[in-house]
C-alpha cells in the first residue's frame, strides 16, 4: 500500500519518520588552515559559524528521539569520479581533502555519540555509492533535516539526490553554510522553490518537540 502524502510541514517533521543528516562538518571543510582556506584559497568563516548553531540542532534531534547520521567525506584520488579529478588536475591541486586518518578528516567542533551513524562518501551526493539510502529505510525514515557545508555543493547533491529517492527534504537554513554566499542563497531558493522545506533551527526544533 503506497504510504499518504504528508502535506503539512507538521507531519512531514514528526520525529518518529525523521531523521537529521550532518554533512562535511569536518576540517578541510571548516578550520582555519584546512583544505578550503589552503589549497581552494577561500574563506572558510561562514563555515565555522554554523558549527555552534548545528551543535544546538544536533542536540534538538538527540532530545526528541531523531536519530542523527553524519555524513564524512573522504575525497582520496583514487575514489572520486573521473570530473571531480579533471578539476582538481586543472587546478593544479594536489592535496588530498578529507584523507583517512587525517586531521583534515576530523570533525570541526561537533563529535557523534556511540552508535550514531558515519556514512562515508567519495563524492559530493551522500546517497552515491554508499548505504545511506538502505540505512534511513531500514529505520523507516521518511524525511531528513540537513545542516552542514558546503550549501551550493554537498548539501545541495544529497538534497536532490533525497528528494529524487521519495524522502521529503528539510533545509535547516542556520545550519547550513558556504564559502560562496550568492551559491547558499541560490540554493536555498531552490528548496523553496521545488525540493522541500526550509526552515530554522527553531521551527525544527519546535515541531520536534524538543526539550
Amino acid at each position: 500500500m503506497t504510504d499518504r502524502i504528508l502535506t503539512s510541514v507538521e507531519a512531514r517533521l514528526a520525529p518518529g519518520h525523521t531523521a537529521l543528516l550532518v554533512i562535511d562538518m569536518q576540517n578541510d571543510f571548516c578550520a582555519e588552515g584546512g583544505y578550503v582556506e589552503t589549497s581552494i584559497g577561500r574563506d572558510a568563516s561562514a563555515c565555522r559559524a554554523v558549527a555552534a548553531p548545528i551543535a544546538g540542532l544536533v542536540a534538538d534531534a538527540r532530545s526528541a528521539g531523531v536519530p542523527v547520521v553524519w555524513v564524512a567525506a573522504n575525497y582520496e584520488t583514487a575514489r572520486l569520479p573521473a570530473g571531480m579529478q579533471a578539476i582538481s588536475r586543472q587546478r593544479g591541486i594536489t592535496t588530498v581533502c578529507c584523507a583517512p586518518g587525517s586531521w583534515g578528516a576530523a570533525l570541526f567542533r561537533l563529535a557523534a555519540l556511540p552508535g550514531e551513524a558515519i556514512v562515508e562518501k567519495s563524492c559530493y551526493s551522500g546517497f552515491r555509492g554508499t548505504n545511506l539510502e538502505t540505512l534511513l529505510r531500514s529505520m523507516a525514515v521518511r524525511s531528513l533535516v540537513l545542516a552542514g557545508v558546503q550549501t551550493n555543493v554537498c548539501v545541495e547533491s544529497t538534497l536532490r539526490d533525497g528528494h529524487s529517492l521519495g524522502f521529503y527534504m528539510v533545509l535547516a537554513e542556520d545550519c547550513v553554510a558556504s564559502h560562496m554566499p550568492d551559491l547558499h542563497e541560490a540554493t536555498l531558493k531552490n528548496a523553496r522553490f521545488l525540493l522541500g522545506d526550509v526552515l530554522t533551527r527553531r521551527d525544527i526544533a519546535g515541531h520536534w518537540g524538543a526539550r
